[in-house]
């Protein structure tokens, strides 16, 4: 029966992603928000996309209270999320799509945490026991990039694979927060690339997989930030990854083992956690590595991964120099 779910879950998710390339999301109402960050005039600012791929309006130069990164906004909290909020239907302060350059949601968070093995297809496909407990790795703030920016393929790995995520921002500061007051510390979701070199991650180093993880270049996060107002129910999303337009990962969130609140107050246990850190919830199933044969990135690849109600990141795929 779990392996009849499996392939009806992958024929749904197959048509989301012939489909999904072609919607808009537009704002339906002032309090929910696609936050992003770009440059405009070589400056780096903040501000409100109005709908999935279109003009933004330019929060940092339209009031002085806000600043030019979003961990810095975050860090102001609900005061400052609900004054960006009186901006969202302004006709003032807006600069059209083509005239800045998309950067990441986030740069630089104090942490990336990452749940692995946290789909239950995933773990399906690998023939692997659902953990008890979530398993827990790290990944550099280093290793962000925009959509847009390549895929850096590192000379010492022949083994580079995609992983589409759902990523949780968080809003506020908190340690031991217990699981029923979790999503009060979400500021919103993007989309995340867990890029993996999988010979680092499970044959080198002692198999332990930061380094596998961590590359440069190997965490593409975005095109926004969406409010947690606007995706009232993460677990049922449907999430994809294409290579070179052809569907590689297709899933739903519903396929998630530990929820977005479980995985919030078990790390909190062990960690504080900071305005913009990104918790990255896992990937489904259609990884490179368990495909027979193996499948791996190679040099001129396209890469989108997407994530309903939120949008989608593309990168080409290149060899270091």
């Amino acid at each position: 029966m779990l392996r009849q779910t499996f392939f009806a879950s992958r024929r749904v998710c197959y048509a989301f992603c012939k489909v999904f390339g072609n919607r808009e999301f537009s704002i339906s109402a002032t309090n929910k928000m696609r936050l992003l960050q770009f440059k405009y005039q070589d400056k780096q600012k903040v501000g409100i996309e109005l709908k999935d791929g279109g003009d933004v309006i330019n929060l940092t130069d339209a009031d002085p209270q806000f600043p030019d990164n979003m961990v810095a906004f975050l860090e102001k909290g609900e005061s400052l999320l609900n004054a960006a909020r009186k901006y969202s239907g302004a006709q003032s302060h807006i600069i059209t799509r083509s005239e800045i350059k998309l950067l990441s949601p986030v740069t630089r968070p104090d942490k990336i945490i990452c749940v692995g093995m946290n789909y239950k297809d995933h773990c399906l496909e690998q023939n692997a026991p659902i953990p008890e407990e979530p398993i827990i790795f790290s990944k550099f703030p280093s290793c962000i990039i925009a959509s847009g920016d390549p895929i850096v393929l590192p000379k010492i790995s022949d083994s580079v694979d995609w992983e589409v995520e759902l990523a949780v921002v968080i809003g506020k500061r908190g340690k031991n927060i217990e699981e029923s007051e979790a999503m009060d510390y979400v500021a919103g979701y993007t989309v995340a690339h867990d890029v993996s070199a999988r010979d680092w991650q499970m044959q080198k180093n002692g198999k332990q997989w930061l380094l596998g993880k961590t590359f440069d270049t190997f965490c593409p996060l975005g095109p926004v930030i969406v409010t947690k107002d606007a995706l009232p129910n993460p677990h049922k999303l449907a999430l994809c990854c294409l290579v070179n337009n052809f569907p590689m990962q297709d899933s739903s969130t519903d396929q998630l083992i530990f929820k977005t609140e479980e995985i919030i107050a078990w790390v909190s246990q062990f960690s504080t956690l900071e305005p913009g850190d990104l918790i990255l919830t896992g990937t489904p199933p259609g990884v490179g590595v368990f495909r027979k044969p193996p499948v791996y990135m190679k040099p001129g690849d396209v890469i989108t991964c997407e994530v309903e109600g939120i949008g989608r990141i593309t990168n080409t795929v290149v060899a270091e120099e």
